[in-house]
């Protein structure tokens, strides 16, 4: 029981350097990247949404004139 105590203390400052280690190696996007993505997806967002309105649009102004038949 003692040894997996003594195994786990020296376990936990390796683990946390191999995580600094790690985090070294990333590479973070640029500002203008950030910039460019966001505005994409911002786009994106808003030519679903005039498609899903368009569509529901349509459907509704369909069923609307089923059911007038």
């Amino acid at each position: 029981m003692a040894d997996s105590t003594q195994n786990e203390k020296k376990d936990k400052p390796n683990f946390f350097r191999g995580v600094r280690r790690e985090f070294k190696k990333i590479t973070w996007p640029t500002w203008g990247d950030i910039g460019k993505q966001t505005v994409l997806v911002t786009f994106i967002t808003v030519v679903c949404a005039a498609l899903i309105a368009g569509i529901d649009f349509l459907a509704k102004t369909g069923l609307d004139k089923l059911i007038n038949l």
